[in-house]
């Protein structure tokens, strides 16, 4: 006990750390009826955590390259102890932390969170959101699988309908005209070093003003709070609030294992770029509402192609999206209603464009 006490004056002597530790013991969560939802941004960040830490492991076999790639993770799967597990609980957590990370950014349209002064909070993590899809996509082509291969060589193919810099694009995610070996290398990069490093300095930032910020309020919690001061009710952080978050981890942790035991990440056969497209390829669940809405397009529309005017519409709504705490400013007093029916659509769109892909011949 004595020793503990002496390492602890020691490294506080040098480090101070109580004065990292004092923000935390200080901060306080709003207690509520919608509570509940401030526990989403944390699962989002744990299970960024905890594909941080099996990327890791997984890239101690891993090869980049088209002769090795498929290989590579075929060993992963069926030679290394334990290699299946953690591939599958990669697997899954990717999955999860984008499902969880939509769902955060739905509650935060719904409880408003984005109002003044968190403008730049609701930004940064429209940018993670972003981020986080950039993970999805570049990773699916790792495994260079034939289902990797195509649904990549589609997507690529999308990007390509930009306007104006679209084959400069295609050209530049490709590594070349084809999906190929650069293709590969790069999609590894991006996936391993630029996306990584730019989600890290993002998620600083972003914690950074939700530290600075604290938890938004309800607008009818805040009403009624100020009418009847004595109902406000706030936990303390750090233990309080941290020690649930803990146990929510926990949760989703043996989630993870139990998903991962029952139904473990499949790999499918090796690409060849030679082979012809798979009949019914698709992307993975968080691109086929865009990827259906895309195939319903018509060829023309008022003789624009189709595919460009629904890649331009996308692009739109991302950017509008992006901007909503400045444009439900200037939309009055009906702002937070037209914001709340853009987001209920926005999920029905989404989610039966999503159901209607998964099922769709």
């Amino acid at each position: 006990m004595k020793t503990a006490v002496l390492v602890r004056t020691w490294i506080e002597e040098r480090l101070e750390v109580d004065q990292f530790i004092a923000p935390l013991r200080s901060k306080t969560v709003p207690r509520h009826r919608f509570s509940i939802w401030y526990f989403l941004g944390g699962i989002t960040l744990f299970l960024f955590f905890v594909q941080v830490l099996t990327g890791l492991l997984l890239l101690l076999y891993y090869r980049p390259s088209t002769q090795e790639a498929y290989e590579s993770v075929q060993y992963i799967t069926t030679r290394v102890q334990f290699g299946w597990l953690v591939r599958s609980i990669h697997f899954w957590s990717a999955n999860l932390m984008i499902f969880m990370a939509f769902a955060h950014m739905f509650s935060v349209v719904f409880l408003r969170a984005y109002r003044k002064p968190r403008e730049l909070t609701w930004m940064s993590g429209m940018a993670l959101l972003f981020l986080t899809l950039g993970f999805g996509f570049s990773g699916y082509l790792l495994p260079w699988t034939m289902l990797s291969f195509f649904a990549t060589k589609v997507g690529t193919e999308v990007a390509g309908q930009v306007p104006v810099v679209g084959h400069t694009l295609l050209v530049f995610m490709r590594g070349g005209e084809d999906v190929s070996g650069a293709t590969l290398a790069r999609f590894f990069s991006l996936h391993v070093v630029m996306l990584p490093a730019l989600a890290a300095t993002l998620l600083m930032f972003h914690l950074w003003l939700v530290q600075k910020f604290g938890m938004s309020v309800p607008p009818s919690v805040e009403r009624r709070w100020a009418q009847i001061p004595e109902v406000r009710k706030e936990v303390r952080f750090f233990p309080n609030f941290l020690l649930r978050d803990l146990m929510t981890w926990c949760a989703i942790l043996a989630t993870l294992v139990v998903l991962a035991a029952l139904f473990p990440a499949q790999l499918g056969h090796k690409a060849d770029p030679f082979a012809p497209t798979p009949f019914g390829i698709k992307p993975e669940w968080y691109f086929l509402a865009q990827f259906q809405t895309l195939r319903l397009l018509p060829a023309k529309i008022l003789g624009i192609e189709g595919e460009l005017i629904g890649v331009f519409g996308f692009g739109l709504a991302a950017a509008v999206w992006l901007a909503l705490p400045l444009l439900e400013s200037h939309l009055g007093r009906n702002g937070p209603r037209w914001v709340r029916t853009a987001a209920l659509l926005g999920m029905v769109y989404l989610g039966s464009l999503t159901l209607y892909a998964y099922f769709a011949k």
